[in-house]
């Protein structure tokens, strides 16, 4: 028999660990995949479809504006009915908008699927994470989560890859294909969920307690049961706006402005990063070089923090990584004119050191909230984060063309260092802590 004091969170790493991560993060692989194969695709598509400019724009956007909506809803629906029905919504949509791509003839009904697969990738954020770290080892659940930003950059990676191959053989009409191709991957998604138990928590904070210790020992085994869960059961229903009024509210603000300001530079730069090192006087093979190292180092980046986080601690890794990148983006403001060398070090460094940032985005979410609204709060920070993304990079070629570069990277540098000032206030210390703890307000 297994003793009470053992928790679930003090387990070790198991196969059921490792099947469910590829579960969750498989998500975050798709949605990678399915955002950034639009981008494969856009010349051809464009002269296909004869996409005017501003239908250009509308479509590459129309997936942002789908995360917003999705998230809230996701949020709201993963807390309402659970983890384990809402975890197969969005690779059903996946599957179903990217094969209606095939047949698309018009601009309205490309931003109408690519708006649906949008709330598709918002619907995944809050229900992959929020399922993933109700079950992790509390020493595994920040790398594990941030892992889940890696596995994002992977399934971009593989858009670019495939979506170049197909249109290489694929002929004038190539870009459907390139753009169904994001079926396959909702399939295998599919088929790799089945089987997904429901949480207990999200179970004992609905009462349903039988429910609850049948899935932990069919999980962990006939030697635990509730007594193992550190998950206080619910004598009441408590609402998402009634915890925030209770003291959640600080911690939602916290979350919503990190996430912001770390997403906000990375987007525009990663869109735009031909453009900006071209206005940094950075031309042909040194553009092409550095768009290449700063893809690579943003994953490197990400790689460095989920290593750091059980080390150093969320918010030292949070701090200093909000610090070195705004101070890399000021550099790059002071010093457009100089060497070629000099400015693709500033990027680099940007890129490695805004890591910390990226990875505690799906991290801190999870953890400073208790289960009745772990998902809710996941998805208002993924929606409103993400409107701020749209509204940043829509900005950027706007800020080149009457600022300059310099004002450019001062204004993302400010954006940085606003992260930097109130995560420093706000900002607490969850390292060590199981989930119950580190929800607490205690």
């Amino acid at each position: 028999m297994t003793n009470a004091s053992v928790t679930i969170e003090d387990v070790p790493i198991s196969r059921f660990h490792q099947v469910l991560t590829l579960r969750c993060g498989g998500g975050s692989f798709v949605d990678g995949y399915v955002l950034s194969i639009i981008g494969v695709a856009m010349t051809q598509m464009s002269a296909g479809l004869g996409l005017s400019s501003f239908w250009q724009g509308m479509i590459a956007a129309s997936a942002l504006i789908g995360i917003f909506f999705g998230g809230f809803c996701g949020g709201w629906l993963t807390d309402r009915f659970g983890r384990k029905r809402v975890f197969f919504i969005g690779p059903v949509l996946f599957i179903l908008a990217s094969v209606a791509q095939f047949w698309v003839e018009t601009a309205v009904g490309l931003f109408l699927l690519r708006f649906a697969i949008g709330i598709a990738v918002g619907i995944e954020y809050p229900v992959a994470t929020s399922l993933l770290v109700e079950f992790l080892p509390k020493n595994s659940r920040g790398p594990r989560l941030a892992m889940l930003t890696v596995l994002w950059f992977a399934g971009a990676a593989s858009a670019y890859m495939v979506g170049e191959a197909i249109l290489h053989v694929g002929g004038e009409e190539g870009w459907r294909l390139v753009l169904a191709s994001a079926a396959v991957v909702g399939a295998l998604l599919l088929a790799l969920r089945v089987g997904t138990p429901e949480s207990p928590r999200w179970l004992l904070s609905k009462g349903r307690s039988g429910e609850a210790e049948d899935i932990i020992k069919g999980v962990y085994g006939d030697g635990f049961s509730l007594r193992n869960l550190p998950e206080e059961p619910k004598t009441r229903a408590l609402s998402f706006f009634s915890l925030l009024h209770s003291g959640y509210g600080k911690r939602m603000l916290f979350v919503i402005v990190f996430w912001t300001c770390s997403v906000i530079p990375v987007f525009a730069v990663y869109a735009f990063a031909p453009k900006v090192l071209g206005a940094l006087n950075l031309k042909g093979d040194w553009a092409s070089i550095g768009s290449v190292a700063i893809t690579s180092l943003f994953v490197v980046g990400c790689l460095t923090a989920t290593r750091l986080l059980n080390t150093l601690g969320r918010r030292t890794t949070l701090l200093h990584s909000f610090l070195w990148s705004g101070l890399a983006l000021l550099g790059l403001g002071a010093c457009g004119t100089s060497s070629q060398t000099l400015i693709l070090l500033l990027f680099g460094a940007y890129a490695l050191f805004i890591g910390g940032a990226q990875v505690l985005q799906l991290v801190y979410p999870n953890e400073l909230f208790p289960t009745e609204i772990r998902a809710g709060a996941v998805g208002v920070g993924t929606s409103l984060s993400r409107i701020a993304a749209a509204v940043g990079t829509w900005l950027v070629p706007i800020a080149l063309d009457r600022y300059g570069i310099s004002a450019t990277m001062y204004a993302a540098a400010a954006v940085t260092f606003i992260g930097l000032a109130v995560s420093y206030a706000l900002a607490p210390e969850t390292r060590s802590m199981n989930l119950q703890q580190a929800a607490s307000l205690a």
